[in-house]
Formats: C-alpha cells, sequence, structure tokens
C-alpha cells in the first residue's frame, strides 16, 4: 500500500538503519532528507548506505549530484515528487529521512523565492530592527541565530515590508499537506557516544583518503565539501591541524551539530511520536499494519 512517513532526529541517531529496516519489511522506497548524501563521491563522510543497502532497497536523493555542482531546494522538490510517482505506482510507502530538516520543513511549508544577498549589520542590530518591525520573528528566534537574522534582514531590504508578512504572501503552497513524522530521541550523553563511535568508524573505512580525493578533484573553496568532517580533514591536508586533534575535532562538531538539529526538529515539526529508537521503531510498525488493513 502508498503511504508516506517521515523519520528524523540528530546526527547519528539510527535513522537510516531503521529506515532500512522498515523498507526490508515493508517493501518501502527511502527519500534521503541528508544534503550531504545528495553529492556522488561522497561516501563515507555523509555516512551514506553502503552499495548493498543502496541494491536492497530503492533510494532517492542520494548520489544525485556532483560536488562542484548546485543544488537547491526546489530541485530537491523534483526529487521527491520523483520518489512519491515511483512509490505510488509501485504500491508501497514511502519513507522520508535524513538529518536536513530544513528540507522536510520546506516540504511542509512551502517554497519562498529566492532573495538576492546583501552586506548585513552584526547580529544584535539586526534583532533589535527585527523587534521593532517583526516582533512575530523575534519571538521566534534567537538574538544569536545569524542564519535567520541575516536571511530576515535580506528579505527586509529586498522588500522594503515586514519579512513575515512577505513571506506569507510570497510564499508557494506545500506540496506534502499532511505527514507522518516519526522522531528518534537519544539523551545528550547516549548521542556523543553514538558519534565518537561512528567518527571512529569513518576513520577506519578511510575518511582521510576519501578527503584526500574530494580536494584533489574539486579544490578547497567547493562549498560541499565544507561540511564537517571534510572541512576539519582540509584543515589537516593543509596543515592546520594534527592528526592528534582531527577525530576529537569532528566529533565536538558533529555533536553541536546534533544540539542544532534537535532544537530545530523540537521547534518546527508537529511529531506523532518521538521516543528512543526501539520504541519509535514499534510505532512505525503498528502506524504500517494499520495502513495494511
Amino acid at each position: 500500500m502508498f503511504c508516506e512517513f517521515a523519520i528524523i532526529g540528530t546526527t547519528a541517531s539510527g535513522k537510516s538503519a531503521l529506515a532500512l529496516q522498515v523498507a526490508r519489511e515493508f517493501q518501502g522506497i527511502i527519500l534521503s532528507l541528508d544534503s550531504l548524501a545528495l553529492y556522488k563521491q561522497i561516501d563515507i563522510a555523509s555516512a551514506k548506505p553502503s552499495p548493498t543497502e543502496l541494491q536492497s532497497v530503492k533510494h532517492f536523493g542520494i548520489d544525485e549530484i556532483f560536488p562542484n555542482e548546485n543544488f537547491s531546494v526546489g530541485m530537491f522538490f523534483k526529487i521527491y515528487e520523483k520518489a512519491k510517482k515511483y512509490a505510488e505506482n509501485a504500491n508501497r510507502p514511502l519513507i522520508i529521512t535524513g538529518g536536513s530538516g530544513f528540507y522536510l520543513k520546506a516540504m511542509l511549508s512551502g517554497l519562498s523565492p529566492d532573495i538576492p544577498k546583501c552586506e548585513t549589520p552584526p547580529n544584535d542590530e539586526i534583532y533589535a530592527l527585527a523587534v521593532q518591525k517583526d516582533p512575530q520573528f523575534a519571538a521566534k528566534f534567537s538574538p544569536n541565530d545569524s542564519y535567520r537574522l541575516e536571511k530576515w534582514y535580506q528579505i527586509y531590504k529586498f522588500s522594503a515590508q515586514i519579512p513575515s508578512e512577505w513571506l506569507s504572501e510570497n510564499t508557494s503552497e506545500p506540496i506534502v499537506k499532511e505527514l507522518e513524522i516519526f522522531e528518534i530521541l537519544w539523551d545528550t550523553d547516549a548521542i556523543r557516544a553514538r558519534i565518537k563511535e561512528r567518527t571512529k568508524a569513518m576513520f577506519a573505512a578511510g575518511l582521510i583518503d576519501e578527503a584526500k580525493f574530494l580536494f584533489n578533484a574539486y579544490g578547497y573553496d567547493t562549498k560541499a565539501l565544507k561540511s564537517i568532517g571534510l572541512k576539519e580533514c582540509g584543515e589537516f591536508l593543509q596543515g592546520k591541524l594534527a592528526h592528534a586533534e582531527l577525530e576529537e575535532l569532528i566529533s565536538t562538531h558533529t555533536a553541536q551539530l546534533a544540539k542544532r538539529q534537535r532544537t530545530f526538529n523540537r521547534s518546527q515539526f508537529n511529531k506523532n511520536f518521538v521516543g528512543a529508537l526501539d520504541a519509535v521503531s514499534l510505532k512505525i510498525t503498528e502506524f504500517l499494519l494499520n495502513k495494511s488493513k
């Protein structure tokens, strides 16, 4: 039967493994939300499913472009539409999973037009302006959230309107109206331990050799290669970072990313169920069994 649902959680929470398990049991199709797994040749750093796993379950959103090619949310929407059509025609579940919550949020909320970038003042000045002009926005976000503050300011300068009002008038219709969302949640110490374990496994699998190949092929300024894991390896390869620091630094930066992802997931999505990995697995099984009746 066709249905669609999402498995979310921080990096290293076990989303991909659970999605594979469920897909094998229910003949599902997987749409990856991982912004790094989109790229061909970035295999270890992205924690991409193995070639055997990719052969055993049909995936979309993996190995779509090369690291030096541009990608947009609009392009991701097309991948989603292709995956949904495939799953509908095959009458199978579509499992949407990965760490890039921004893609999922855009699917559920609609896509705003591209805004030209401009020079931005310091965060405190932008935030003070937002409090005055757009208190609805200011109440939702931290004065230290550089990305959203800069985005707000760019929209304000471009539109000469209150950004929250301009966005509501110019954002496209969501491409997904309703979606069951299941979130895997670990406590802080447990996820840090899982991150350290995964980082160690990446080094054992040849992370440094993969990074060396990618930087030689595409250069150190390539945007896709500035992600956590590759960025630090690039600094090591350029002699800016000692080998002894490398693994610990990647683990630390990944744990910081996990904290940001957890905060984003908490604030942006209405979940149908939140719990430990085994509990989420059970709830998804119940959900799919009910759908199949």
